[in-house]
């Protein structure tokens, strides 16, 4: 059985020496009310960058020389649990661990016959989550409205696009290449997309693009993307914060621009969110974005790497963009 531990605060950018391998024998048994696990995929997030340093946040950091965990889908291969029986596969937060015992709280059941089992780690898990209960709770849309996603060829701003047109908004992506802004136009339906390493002028790009100002705007990314997204916002904006991948790296505290003049000339609201302030609408939330993949309306990217030993490289990878969509790794 192998494990991956957090051996190093990263310093910065994570490497892959910040993490160890360890290798220990399988579990031999399994007592009542539990079941072995054996990992199928593993979601790695921008979010566990922000669990690997020692700091407070909303939940605790990542010890150092323990397991990291993570969104996982596994097998069930032994049980000795009422509820779960060997072949199901269960999603939920796990160990990153080739097996591992469980006594199944924090999991649900997911079913491999209704959608690929790498979804219940995107689309219809924590990532689809995300982009619909921070675009309806807080973004509050209306149709005609004018959206702006950061991050947009990621997995949940991917997601939030889709759903911000399902809604009858006009939505704008910001992307880092040619090819994700081709992707979010032809694949993701979004009407415009601004690739942010080609352009001179965020603020000017962004005038262009949505000419008829800022309603929304998602966050993914902060930095300066979001301050020229600042210089856009209609009266009334609702800024969701999401994340700010261009900045977790950082080892010094960012230059930005003051956003309170903004906020008050627009009288517009600036939100953070965790996923988890909504756990009550997540079963009506799933029931929706199950409804809008089976109807088509809905779809997603993956980039999937192969290997429980490339964990650690996938999830850095992330920082250099090299996901298109949800990065899963398949076990």
């Amino acid at each position: 059985m192998k494990t991956i531990l957090l051996k190093n605060r990263p310093k910065g950018r994570p490497t892959v020496s910040d993490f160890e391998f360890i290798e220990s024998e399988a579990p031999s048994e399994i007592k009542e009310g539990e079941m072995l696990l054996e990992t199928a995929y593993v979601s790695v997030d921008p979010y566990l960058r922000g669990k690997m340093n020692d700091v407070k946040s909303y939940t605790p950091p990542f010890e150092l020389n323990k397991p990291i965990h993570s969104g996982i889908v596994a097998k069930v291969v032994a049980s000795k649990h009422a509820d779960y029986k060997p072949g199901d596969y269960l999603a939920g937060m796990l160990d990153w661990k080739t097996q591992q015992v469980s006594n199944g709280e924090g999991l649900i059941k997911v079913d491999e016959t209704k959608a690929p089992l790498s979804a219940y780690l995107g689309i219809l898990g924590m990532t689809g989550l995300t982009a619909y209960l921070g675009l309806t709770e807080i973004g509050k849309p209306k149709k005609g409205e004018t959206l702006v996603v950061s991050g947009a060829a990621g997995a949940v701003g991917s997601v939030v696009g889709q759903i911000g047109k399902i809604l009858g908004l006009k939505v704008i992506g910001i992307a880092g290449s040619d090819e994700k802004v081709d992707l979010l136009k032809s694949k993701f339906g979004f009407d415009e997309g601004i690739n942010y390493n080609t352009t001179d002028d965020m603020t000017a790009a962004i005038k262009k693009a949505a000419p008829e100002g800022v309603d929304i705007y998602f966050d993914n990314v902060g930095g300066p993307i979001s301050d020229a997204v600042l210089f856009n916002i209609n009266q009334f904006a609702r800024l969701i914060i999401c994340g700010a991948i261009s900045v977790y790296n950082n080892t010094e505290l960012p230059k930005s621009i003051s956003v309170q003049p903004f906020l008050v000339r627009n009288s517009a609201l600036m939100q953070g969110f965790i996923v988890f302030n909504y756990h009550e609408k997540y079963p009506e939330a799933l029931k929706q974005l199950s409804a809008w993949l089976a109807e088509g309306k809905l779809t997603y990217s993956e980039t999937i790497v192969e290997g429980f030993e490339n964990i650690p490289q996938a999830f850095i990878d992330l920082f250099d963009g090299k996901n298109k969509g949800k990065m899963v790794v398949k076990i």
